[in-house]
């Protein structure tokens, strides 16, 4: 168990080193150049010039790299190029909306997955069976944002009964808080749930089919109990690790969502910065992102401490 903790943990290491320089790699040779965005349309060459000299933009890539990764690992991500706020405090500022979206669309589709997937399974073959199928198929293939938009003139414009923009903050209470995410946070998890179905019945039928199953019922177990006491226990482990991942996708993929519903989250800063070609805040959004994404991976590898003996006793 000591081995596999160390070995987990150490191996973020290079996978971090990884994603500074993608990061900074993609940022590097995407189009167009903050300086002269930042200069505007009437700059002279010399301002132009003399911007890219005071943002490090005229210093070889190694050393603009070097620079970076340097003020990265002291916590300094740079100032928006924009606002001159720092990067670090403008993120902080917009992860409250995308952090309760996230949760809430990974609930959402665990709380509406696992029992499909577990009805799927026990009715293998049958009508329940094909249309849960229908629906795992369906749920990935159709674009997220089309769902959204259908969210929003069900519920926003034909009924009236939800909000469909903005975010109104944890200070207004519980329940507008849950107005406001319930859309945001279906359209986002609308995948991931079909997703999670798929696994939970995959995993589900290969559980029981297996011979204690039988003896249990044998023994005259009734079904809720085999499913309940048995078959979720053994389905953890790849259920911990698609809901994991899952968790970490919802919060890379917000964009689309934050963009669709108005939601002043990172997604919506990411858009901006990327329109303003924000360099700064561009590359410190992606690289918190990537960090929680690995962070996460690592948070669900070590719950099989718990969650599977065959590394608890090794």
């Amino acid at each position: 168990m000591i081995r596999y903790l160390i070995t987990r943990m150490l191996s973020i290491i290079p996978v971090m080193g990884v994603v500074t320089a993608v990061v900074f790699g993609l940022t590097y040779l995407s189009p167009g150049d903050a300086a002269v965005v930042l200069a505007g349309d009437y700059a002279s060459p010399a301002q132009i010039d003399a911007i890219r000299e005071r943002l490090h933009l005229d210093a070889p890539i190694l050393s603009q790299y070097f620079h970076w990764l340097g003020n990265v690992l002291r916590g300094d991500l740079g100032n928006s190029i924009f606002s001159e706020q720092p990067v670090l405090s403008l993120i902080l500022s917009r992860v409250e909306p995308t952090i309760i979206l996230a949760i809430a669309a990974t609930l959402v589709s665990v709380m509406i997955a696992v029992p499909l997937g577990l009805l799927a399974a026990r009715k293998r073959g049958g009508v329940a069976d094909q249309l849960v199928s229908f629906f795992g198929i369906a749920g990935t293939a159709i674009p997220a944002f089309l769902i959204g938009y259908l969210l929003i003139f069900a519920f926003g414009v034909h009924f009236g009964s939800m909000p469909i923009s903005g975010f109104p903050g944890l200070e207004s209470g519980a329940w507008e808080v849950l107005r406001h995410v319930l859309l945001p946070a279906t359209m986002l998890g609308f995948a991931q749930t079909a997703l999670i179905t798929r696994i939970t019945r995959a995993s589900a039928i290969e559980v029981l089919g297996q011979d204690f199953i039988r003896v249990a019922r044998a023994k005259g177990l009734d079904e809720l109990t085999i499913i309940m006491r048995h078959c979720l226990r053994l389905i953890a482990v790849p259920l911990v690790t698609i809901v994991g991942m899952s968790f970490a996708y919802m919060l890379g993929g917000v964009v689309i969502t934050e963009t669709v519903f108005a939601i002043p989250g990172v997604g919506r800063l990411l858009v901006d910065a990327i329109q303003h070609k924000d360099v700064p805040l561009i590359q410190g959004v992606l690289l918190i992102s990537s960090v929680v994404y690995v962070l996460i991976n690592l948070l669900v590898d070590l719950s099989y401490l718990f969650i599977d003996p065959r590394i608890k006793y090794s």
